[in-house]
C-alpha cells in the first residue's frame, strides 16, 4: 500500500493545478466574417477556475491579400475529459460578433474548434490554454 500516499500526494498537487487553470495560448482559423473568406491567426491568456474559463484575445485576420486587426473575448466552461463550450464576441473595426464556440481535444494541449455566430463562423486548431 506505498502507492496510496504518492496518489493522494498527486492529487493534492494537481488539484490546485485544474483548478485554477490558466495560460497562453495560440489559435489558427479559416472561416468567415467581415462579409470575406480568410484566415485567423490569434493568441490569448485564459484565466479559470474549475473549468470555467475567461481568455481575452486577438490577432490578425488575412483575406484578399489584406491584414485587418481583431480582438476577442470568450468565457467557456471545459466538461473534464470532453469538449470545451461557450460564448465569445470578436470585435473588429466598428463590428462586434457574439459567437458561440466548441472545442474537442486531439492532443493534451491540442483542440479543433469551431465558433459559429451572426456573419461568423470559423473552424479551426488551438494550442496551448
Amino acid at each position: 500500500m506505498k502507492i496510496m500516499p504518492l496518489l493522494l500526494a498527486a492529487a493534492a498537487f494537481a488539484a490546485p493545478q485544474a483548478a485554477f487553470a490558466q495560460g497562453l495560448g495560440a489559435e489558427i482559423n479559416y472561416g468567415r466574417a467581415d462579409g470575406h473568406w480568410g484566415t485567423e491567426i490569434g493568441a490569448g491568456y485564459a484565466f479559470g477556475m474549475a473549468g470555467f474559463s475567461l481568455t481575452p484575445g486577438g490577432g490578425v485576420y488575412l483575406r484578399d491579400g489584406d491584414t485587418k486587426l481583431y480582438g476577442r473575448v470568450e468565457a467557456a466552461y471545459t466538461i473534464p475529459l470532453s469538449a470545451r463550450i461557450g460564448a465569445g464576441a470578436r470585435i473588429s473595426g466598428d463590428d462586434i460578433r457574439p459567437y458561440a464556440t466548441v472545442a474537442m481535444p486531439l492532443l493534451p494541449k491540442v483542440r479543433a474548434k469551431a465558433n459559429v455566430g451572426p456573419k461568423y463562423y470559423a473552424l479551426g486548431l488551438t494550442l496551448g490554454y
